[in-house]
């Protein structure tokens, strides 16, 4: 039997604003658009953020999902997977509210404090049509906080919900700390673990560092985890497919790149999901469904959340 390849599409996040693509969703309708047809071009998942309709800016109030939940949920049976994450500068117990209430099948966990560098954005996108952008992308005072009280928070917060976890890990450490978690059994198996590369701040996207992650995760977790990777920015396409290659699961969208390719922006999310498709089946694999998806990690289906 093929393996199944698992594409998990972010349509919209917090680090990017509208001013740098004009493809980037930032409307509930927008968002609904970009998550509708991510799902339709093969994305299994659906991570979802939200944002102010008039600025941009990240919102993470439940009144911002309520937006646009309802209506992703009655168009696709991909799974959907709220934010904990929020933006950088968000405390803990506003990053997960939208989660809290809305109980989805899987919640995305940040598994570390990081430096978090956006400020490289600025040597290529110079023209923002919103103040709150350049200060957004200049600032070279982001420390990401995830404490480990913070992460014990969301855990404890969201134990009774049911819901899974795409467990963030942007350096080596995160995966340690990830460990820790599993030893006190505060976290269940299979552990979706989404390695990040390439952001400033944590790991870079060198081939090594992801051999590097691979093998931290499986001497730490052997065949408790189900493996993703994600890469920032141009690396987004070339760390899918040696992941890819390696049995890994993919993640794309515009949250993490804006790109489809050299100097060329995507036009959709649904665009970056087609080309992680195109890489799967040249390596002779297959894309997992929402319900393998939910299959492979034991997810407690979408008739379970609460929007």
């Amino acid at each position: 039997m093929k393996k199944k390849v698992i594409i998990t599409c972010a349509v919209t996040g917090a680090i990017h604003t509208p001013s740098m693509s004009p493809a980037l969703p930032v409307t509930p309708q927008e968002i609904i658009d970009a998550a509708l047809g991510a799902a339709e071009a093969g994305a299994a998942i659906i991570h979802l953020h939200a944002r102010d309709p008039e600025t941009g800016k990240p919102d993470q109030s439940p009144e911002g999902f309520a937006a646009f939940l309802p209506t992703i949920k009655q168009g696709t049976n991909a799974v959907l997977n709220l934010t904990t994450g929020g933006a950088p500068y968000m405390k803990v117990a506003e990053r997960v509210e939208p989660a809290r209430k809305y109980r989805p099948e899987v919640a995305s966990l940040n598994m570390g404090s990081m430096n978090f560098g956006l400020f490289g954005m600025l040597d290529r996108f110079k023209d923002f049509k919103h103040d709150w952008e350049k200060e957004h992308l200049g600032n070279r005072d982001i420390v990401f906080r995830n404490s480990f009280q913070d992460i014990a928070f969301v855990l404890d917060t969201l134990s009774e919900a049911g819901t899974r976890f795409e467990f963030e890990c942007y350096d080596v450490s995160h995966l340690y700390n990830l460990a820790h978690f599993l030893d006190k059994g505060q976290v269940k198996t299979p552990l979706l673990v989404q390695t990040v590369f390439g952001l400033l701040g944590g790991i870079g996207a060198h081939p090594e560092d992801v051999m590097h992650m691979k093998r931290t995760a499986d001497r730490l977790f052997g065949d408790q985890y189900v493996w993703s990777v994600l890469g920032a920015g141009r690396n987004q396409l070339p760390i899918a497919a040696t992941a890819a290659a390696m049995g890994g699961n993919i993640r794309v969208g515009l949250e993490d790149s804006l790109w489809s390719g050299p100097g060329t922006f995507a036009k959709s999310n649904a665009e970056q999901v087609e080309k992680a498709k195109q890489i799967i089946h040249g390596l002779g694999l297959e894309v997992a469904t929402p319900d393998e998806a939910r299959e492979i990690l034991h997810l407690k289906g979408g008739d379970q959340v609460a929007f």
